[in-house]
């Protein structure tokens, strides 16, 4: 069982975000912190589409090869003194998780950003089995104050105004001074990271995601802005890190290659502040200070030599990595294994006007905007999650600023063709799509028909210009006006202009 969703509330969830009107406004921050900046960054890397096209080809290999390349991180991991876990879904990804850290008797665990361990409702479980989990990421630690999922996926507290974030400060953080100065975002950001030290430094257990796993040496990769992630997985004595099968790219150099678009499509940064590389736990040994007789570059290098010899100065003694399925490999060779290639930059959800009006949380689980409407419903189900691909214009924008050209708006069409197949979607919708079929398989008598209505509609809203209400589309006006029809039909149109008879 993974995390809880109520996506199959979609549409009463969309209704409730769009009449609260502090939430749309906060919203606005989307478009005004990532469209321009994005553009921006890309303008300024002349081979930023090809680079796109070719991080889709490393990732389209990548799938093709997936199991002879987890067989290969896996036994690089080994040979550097780590353990490779492979969950097949998020109860066995979870009692792994709490299985390492029953053995060190951890009792408190920080974690850095980490979509997957959401997807598995990993804090809730080490919870209730007696280990608190601390979010150190700025954004994900304020929606665990709120116990909240969340809202995008690389800025969680999106949907948050800093007097929302300052009151949840004072009600939990009452050991500080109740009249401190928090009216500055600066002051908030402080507070944070007075308080998150302390739990770094007692904690037992580091539990981080990965951007990328990368085959060719058994390393895992974290982007972050903050260095959270950083101090995550350092201090603690057990690094364990948690992936999707999909993180996984062949060498150093394909990674390099995809993180020139990931900052760019995310946030319009050229890099991440800390991109941190992890290769297995600590080597064993102490590190050596001396300095032998020399000039300075030879001390460098005897310097460096000694320490891959007799140990690393810091890092965890144990590092584990647990490789999660929970329905991906099923995705694998069918209509939405394009879905695999994503590499989590919010780019399509930054340019979604569905995402813009309702936030991420009215999408009812982990994945919000537009990748969260391909996504969600390959890993818990059309019969949960089917709503979710209609929530989109199919303006195209998604697709086009994507940075491993996912084609989103055709694999949320394959999941309408699916929730149609099934009965999923309402018996008006059906009805009325299968009424128009009829007349669409009789081009004459459809073309009869909509003259006939065309010309009732004009008769009726003769010197109105528009009807503010309409039988049969009532969801529309009770919106927006419909317009009355002007002219012919366009297939009238079209015989009279080409001459066809």
């Amino acid at each position: 069982m993974s995390a809880q969703s109520t996506a199959h509330s979609f549409k009463a969830n969309a209704t409730g975000a769009m009449a609260d009107a502090q939430l749309t406004g906060n919203l606005k921050a989307v478009r005004q912190n990532f469209i321009d900046k994005r553009a921006k960054a890309a303008s300024e890397l002349p081979e930023f589409e090809a680079l796109r096209e070719n991080a889709k080809e490393i990732k389209n290999h990548t799938l093709a090869h997936l199991d002879l390349y987890l067989e290969k991180y896996e036994a690089k991991v080994t040979a550097s003194g780590g353990y490779v876990h492979f969950a097949a879904d998020a109860e066995e990804a979870r009692q792994i998780t709490l299985d390492i850290c029953r053995k060190v008797g951890a009792k408190t665990v920080t974690k850095g950003k980490s979509m997957i361990t959401e997807e598995v409702g990993l804090n809730a479980f080490l919870e209730a089995n007696g280990v608190t989990p601390v979010e150190t990421d700025l954004g994900e630690y304020i929606i665990q104050l709120r116990g909240e999922a969340p809202s995008h996926i690389i800025a969680p507290a999106v949907h948050l105004n800093k007097e929302q974030i300052e009151s949840d400060f004072r009600r939990v953080h009452t050991h500080l001074d109740a009249n401190r100065d928090l009216t500055e975002k600066t002051s908030l950001l402080t507070e944070a990271r007075a308080v998150l030290r302390e739990k770094f430094l007692v904690a037992d257990v580091g539990i981080t995601g990965a951007n990328f796993l990368i085959a060719e040496t058994g390393t895992s990769i974290i982007v972050t802005n903050e260095g959270n992630g950083d101090l995550t997985q350092v201090l603690p004595k057990v690094h364990v890190v948690m992936a999707s099968i999909e993180k996984m790219v062949p060498t150093l150099e394909d990674v390099s290659q995809i993180l020139r678009l990931l900052a760019r499509s995310a946030t319009g940064q050229e890099m991440s502040v800390y991109t941190t590389l992890s290769t297995g736990p600590r080597r064993k040994g102490a590190f050596s200070s001396e300095v032998d007789a020399g000039s300075r570059e030879e001390n460098a290098t005897k310097k460096e030599a000694r320490a891959q010899a007799r140990g690393d100065v810091d890092g965890p003694e144990e590092y584990h990595v647990i490789i999660l399925d929970n329905g991906r490999s099923a995705m694998l060779g069918g209509e939405f294994q394009d879905m695999l290639r994503c590499i989590r930059c919010a780019a399509c959800m930054n340019h979604c006007p569905v995402y813009h009006q309702i936030g991420g949380h009215a999408y009812g689980w982990i994945y919000p905007g537009p990748m969260g409407s391909v996504l969600t419903p390959s890993l818990i189900g059309v019969d949960e999650a089917g709503h979710l691909p209609n929530a989109s214009t199919f303006c195209g924008r998604c697709e086009s600023v994507c940075p491993m050209k996912i084609p989103l708006p055709k694999m949320m069409r394959h999941w309408r063709e699916r929730e149609f197949e099934r009965n999923l979607n309402p018996a008006i919708a059906r009805y009325g799509l299968g009424l128009w079929a009829f007349f669409a398989r009789r081009p004459k008598l459809y073309a009869l028909s909509t003259r006939i209505a065309m010309k009732a509609m004009r008769l009726l809203g003769r010197g109105k210009g528009r009807f503010t209400w309409l039988l049969g589309a009532s969801a529309w006006t009770k919106y927006r006006d419909f317009a009355v029809p002007e002219g012919e039909t366009f297939q009238a149109k079209w015989k009279r202009e080409r001459g066809v008879k």
